[in-house]
């Protein structure tokens, strides 16, 4: 995208995340949603973070990226308009792919080849398959090779962008027929996965709103939560 990022570098406050640990995408965005229109922030990262233009554009950001060398990209937010935060579409969604910070620990040029095969899956601007489809099939394959943590996020950013209840009945009666009543019971039924679906299902039924219920949800299984969280975490003794 072509804005004056670049021309107006003295409007912006500069983050470099390349040496941060951990889940640092909250606080961006947090930094970023006080933001004035006319002014921006430069994001320096040791990888092109595509996922976080869309994340930035749903809070009415421009921007411009410059690679300045194979383990340098600036990327130039500037916001031409205020948004807020609704989770109504893929862009939107909480709990962010922060599993891509994993591959740079390894090697950056890692990193932004999954970037790009994230983009490619996840941010196709003309996708032939809706996102919700696209994330039931990620969830049902999450469960099926038995990766909860993958499937439990899923179901909750599916959610956010309108999955029913409804939908989830037939969903979770289907792993029953698929997966077995004995699998279901001693390893669907404990997960966070379940557990998640069913505080869904119990807030909705208390009359509470999606905003609410998706408030409620992510605070017992979002990031904090480390059976979700998809960034090492030391065990406390």
């Amino acid at each position: 995208m072509k804005n004056e990022g670049t021309e107006k570098q003295e409007n912006y406050t500069v983050v470099d995340v390349r040496k941060m640990t951990g889940n640092f995408l909250p606080g961006l965005l947090a930094k970023a949603a006080h933001v004035d229109v006319g002014k921006g922030l430069c994001v320096i990262q040791s990888f092109e973070p595509i996922p976080l233009y869309a994340a930035m554009g749903e809070l009415g950001f421009d921007h411009v990226t410059e690679k300045i060398s194979d383990d340098e990209y600036r990327v130039y937010f500037s916001r031409i308009e205020k948004k807020g935060s609704s989770f109504e579409d893929a862009g939107d969604m909480p709990l962010k792919p922060t599993a891509v910070l994993n591959f740079k620990k390894i090697d950056n040029r890692l990193a932004d080849t999954v970037v790009n095969f994230w983009s490619m899956i996840w941010g196709k601007e003309k996708s032939a398959l809706e996102m919700k489809t696209k994330l039931l099939l990620s969830l049902s394959n999450g469960v099926g090779a038995g990766r909860f943590r993958q499937a439990t996020r899923e179901l909750i950013k599916a959610y956010s962008i309108g999955l029913s209840v409804d939908e989830m009945d037939e969903l979770f009666s289907l792993f029953v027929w698929n997966s077995g009543v004995g699998n279901f019971a001693s390893e669907i039924g404990p997960s966070p996965l379940f557990g998640a679906y069913q505080l869904i299902k119990d807030l909705t039924q208390k009359g509470e709103t999606r905003e609410k219920v998706l408030k409620v949800v992510l605070e017992k299984f979002g990031e904090n939560n480390p059976e979700v969280n998809v960034m090492f975490q030391e065990r406390k003794n």
